[in-house]
């Protein structure tokens, strides 16, 4: 028998003559001929090859078809040389209507019905580890002499019929100084899986114990290392099991077939897109993946909104990213509860200034063309107006459909937790982002303030107790948009707001949100989060991750984006549409087109072109 020392060094077709002598006491194919392409086997009746052909490429991710064989034929010149399909795995499984009636170490004895199959060769995720190597990233299965583990999840595939499934994923825990090196490493390599499709807590992707894979072994974990997942072939065997034909075989999970291909990590980017690697959630842990191109454009998006016409001394509250974590948060989520609501002209009737509807209404917008569930929660006194505003938003085009809109009474100690969960369980949120845009914050004192330090907390309902339960809530992100600090879910930066802004010491809203995006004027922020979230979802890597790899690119979808992103001309007649309803500008109270004593026409309105 051949020692394991030294396999990963033999070339494919040694190793294939050594596997087809059955000299090999292992059992798997990990870390064995490095550099060169593993491929996962599918061998299926020829009647049902060409909608197998088909569920490979609507799942291109786990499904990376490297060849597809003639009926009855075991070579396979365009990845080895010398091959037999029927002797050249480690060990192959057999399976009859679905359920697995054997292993084999060769299918010989199956020549005669060999003869009327087809064989697939699927790319295999052994073949990044040389490129994890040349990257200096611990392949700790390997390090630990046993198989990747393998796990069954709760994401669907893009169905052909009859082939249908789950997503398999392999798991390798990666230190997370290493992370976006191993995105690097694999995001070009698409014939190996591409790069990851989850990043962080398994229960994200419906599995519950990283101790009980469902194919391979266990993997320890070193200090610091999170659990990275990418796409794995074993989704075709899923498939081959739920399609139920009388006859097919696979290779035993981790025992691969290997080819004579080189597995060279391009040396420049076919897509022009380097990845980058975000957190955007520390419960569940949870990272995103984007483009740098992406990243830049909504970071120039963050400077272009921070800029201070006021002078009130914003520029301190500013924090770098924020606007870009927090639209990846809201990119991931299903569901996004906005709310805004300033009362500050307690003399007048309605009290509402018109910073913060507008930017609303455009997050609202492109959540809806996204075709994500949205709410706007406000005030029971403010119920009526925010009605036929949102009527009006929705004939000036700026809506496709009314949002629901919602108010939020303490009743009890739990009314927060059963508002944002069913049945009030924190294990079934209603939301999973919650989007404060210039809404009254509460300060430390439990009061309300506006800028010139008047309490008007008789006009505010409490809605900050919905951030503070979400706080407790796994899952749930939070992001506020203010422009002086005293806005709900600045309370990130009270500190800078106590030192900075005029009467800070006061007004500052004591309540946090998971990001704090600053902007000049609120609505600028709701225009530049309506903008960010449309390059996220133009973006093809960030795309993928979403997707999980599976089904096809949403990128076509763009048009229906475009029309959904903030424009002059609605803004425009949305700003009438205030007017008209009484709606105050905030400084100055004025009945006139300008946002916070700012017109609109030549400040507002220029901003707007520049985030298009």
């Amino acid at each position: 028998m051949f020692l394991t020392k030294g396999l990963k060094s033999l070339l494919p077709n040694v190793l294939r003559r050594i596997i087809r002598c059955n000299r090999l006491s292992i059992s798997n194919t990990s870390g064995m001929a490095e550099g060169y392409k593993q491929a996962n086997v599918v061998i299926l009746h020829k009647s049902l090859a060409d909608d197998f052909e088909k569920f490979c490429h609507a799942n291109d991710g786990p499904l990376p078809l490297l060849c597809r064989s003639k009926p009855g034929d075991w070579k396979c010149p365009s990845l080895s040389s010398d091959s037999d399909i029927r002797t050249d795995c480690l060990q192959y499984s057999i399976y009859e209507y679905g359920a697995c009636t054997g292993s084999l170490k060769n299918l010989k004895e199956y020549s005669e019905q060999l003869k009327d199959m087809v064989t697939f060769y699927i790319g295999c995720s052994f073949s990044f580890e040389k490129a994890f190597q040349n990257a200096g990233i611990p392949i700790r299965n390997v390090e630990q002499k046993c198989n990747v583990s393998m796990y069954k999840t709760n994401v669907p595939c893009y169905t052909i019929s009859p082939f249908h499934c789950n997503l398999v994923v392999t798991m390798r825990p990666i230190p997370e100084s290493k992370l976006e090196a191993a995105v690097l490493a694999t995001s070009e390599l698409k014939e190996a899986h591409g790069a990851p499709i989850h990043i962080g807590d398994p229960g994200l992707l419906g599995i519950q114990d990283l101790s009980k894979p469902n194919y391979g072994d266990s993997v320890r974990f070193h200090p610091g290392d999170i659990p990275v997942f990418w796409a794995c072939g074993v989704t075709g065997v899923e498939a081959v099991i739920n399609c139920r034909s009388p006859l097919a075989f696979t290779h035993s999970p981790g025992c691969m077939f290997i080819t004579d291909l080189k597995n060279d990590n391009p040396a420049v980017r076919s897509s022009g897109e380097v990845p980058q690697v975000h957190c955007i959630s520390q419960n569940p842990l949870h990272y995103s993946i984007v483009s740098a191109e992406a990243a830049q454009k909504i970071n120039t998006l963050e400077i272009l909104i921070g800029i201070d016409p006021g002078e009130r001394g914003i520029i301190h509250l500013r924090g770098q990213g924020e606007l870009l974590k927090a639209c990846l948060s809201m990119s991931h989520a299903r569901s996004v509860l906005i709310t805004t609501g300033f009362p500050t002209h307690f003399a007048y009737e309605p009290p509402e200034e018109n910073d913060g509807p507008p930017g609303a209404l455009a997050i609202a917008a492109m959540l809806q063309a996204l075709e994500k569930e949205v709410a706007i929660v406000t005030d029971q006194r403010a119920m009526n107006l925010n009605k036929k505003i949102i009527e009006e938003a929705v004939q000036i085009g700026i809506l496709k459909k009314p949002v629901p809109l919602l108010s939020y009474q303490r009743e009890s100690a739990d009314s927060a937790l059963t508002f944002l969960c069913e049945d009030g369980n924190p294990g079934k949120p209603r939301f999973d982002h919650l989007v404060a845009i210039e809404r009254a914050g509460m300060a430390a004192d439990g009061n309300y303030y506006n800028a010139r330090k008047v309490n008007i907390k008789h006009l505010v309902d409490p809605i900050d107790e919905l951030f503070l339960a979400a706080q407790t809530i796994p899952g749930v992100t939070t992001t506020g948009v203010g422009d002086g600090g005293n806005e709900l879910g600045m309370g990130k930066v009270k500190d800078a707001v106590k030192k900075h802004i005029k009467n800070g010491d006061v007004i500052a809203c004591d309540v946090e949100a998971d990001f704090a995006i600053v902007a000049g004027v609120s609505n600028w922020g709701g225009y530049a989060i309506a903008c960010a979230l449309y390059i996220l979802n133009t973006c093809e890597i960030h795309d993928r991750y979403l997707r999980k790899a599976i089904g096809f690119p949403r990128l076509p979808k763009k048009t229906a984006w475009l029309p959904a992103l903030p424009s002059v001309t609605k803004e425009e007649e949305l700003l009438k549409t205030l007017v008209r309803h009484g709606v105050r500008s905030g400084k100055t109270a004025s009945l006139e087109m300008e946002v916070d004593a700012l017109p609109f026409y030549n400040t507002h309105s220029l901003m707007i072109e520049k985030l298009l």
